[in-house]
């Protein structure tokens, strides 16, 4: 008899984390024996877990904060995108070994190449908004698809160059009161910060500087149009919305666990989304 493969979200709280219905709405699509559960990871334990991976009876894992820098660390292999930032998402083991990947850029990508096809073919110029995890994400993937120039503007210029300093040349740190005047170089801009999510301050941009056909994207998914996104659309801006992100990062992870490459389609969007309590 075969061992239930099962895989979990680990990290410290991981109470409210909507992985499991993703992982769960994909296991029943496709008729698979397998679990996904949450999984919670005291910090001073953590080194301990994911060291031991198989003694949780897991086959991979999801590693969400505050373990994502650590367990970059404890991993015997990376994949290209956790060595360049410096952080696992995406956990399995391999004749023993711990395989570490980070697929949060993939799912950037994978976001705008569902809702903005060719979105990337003219390249040039990208202004990110932030510069925690999100933001070196998206940086990596950016420069994966050839953007030439990715300027970050944070309201703390010395972490923007931190990211600058661990990217190269092709990344240049701003202040905030440097945004006007860069905007108006951007074919994309995307927001990484947690400004207009639910429960927290606005992002207060002026847009009067970005060119109309630049595609504008927002990480937050609550509200799912965010102030960003809807005053990039009054103006004419293709926009994205940030759900997709989170759903799109999660496919190869399951793929990896559970040997099926699954689609984000609509029925899963909008059972996370009503799980939100979030309308389109």
């Amino acid at each position: 008899m075969t061992a239930i493969r099962r895989a979990a979200i680990t990290g410290w709280p991981v109470t409210h984390s909507r992985s499991p219905l993703v992982h769960g709405y994909w296991l029943k699509k496709h008729g698979l024996e397998g679990e996904y559960i949450r999984m919670g990871v005291e910090p001073e334990g953590a080194e301990a877990f994911y060291r031991n991976l198989s003694a949780a009876g897991l086959t991979g894992a999801n590693v969400t904060v505050p373990h994502k820098e650590l367990v970059a660390g404890l991993c015997d292999w990376l994949d290209p995108a956790a060595k360049a930032m410096g952080a696992v998402n995406t956990l399995w083991l391999e004749e023993g070994r711990l395989m570490g990947a980070n697929t949060d850029g993939l799912g950037f990508l994978g976001n705008l190449d569902q809702w903005a096809p060719g979105w990337d073919k003219a390249g040039g110029t990208a202004v990110v908004l932030g510069a925690g995890g999100a933001a070196r994400a998206v940086i990596w993937a950016l420069l994966s698809r050839g953007f030439s120039k990715i300027h970050v503007v944070n309201r703390t210029e010395e972490k923007a160059s931190l990211l600058a300093d661990h990217f190269g040349a092709a990344v240049v740190a701003h202040g905030w009161d440097k945004l006007g005047t860069i905007l108006g170089q951007a074919s994309v801009l995307v927001n990484t910060t947690s400004l207009g999510m639910t429960g927290k301050p606005p992002l207060e941009i002026d847009l009067d500087p970005l060119p109309r056909t630049a595609l504008v994207t927002d990480a937050v998914y609550s509200p799912l149009q965010t102030d960003l996104l809807k005053a990039a659309a009054a103006r004419g801006n293709p926009t994205v919305d940030g759900l997709g992100m989170l759903l799109h990062q999660a496919v190869y992870g399951f793929e990896r666990w559970f040997g099926i490459r699954p689609e984000v389609d609509a029925e899963l969007r909008s059972l996370i989304l009503k799980d939100l309590g979030v309308t389109e």
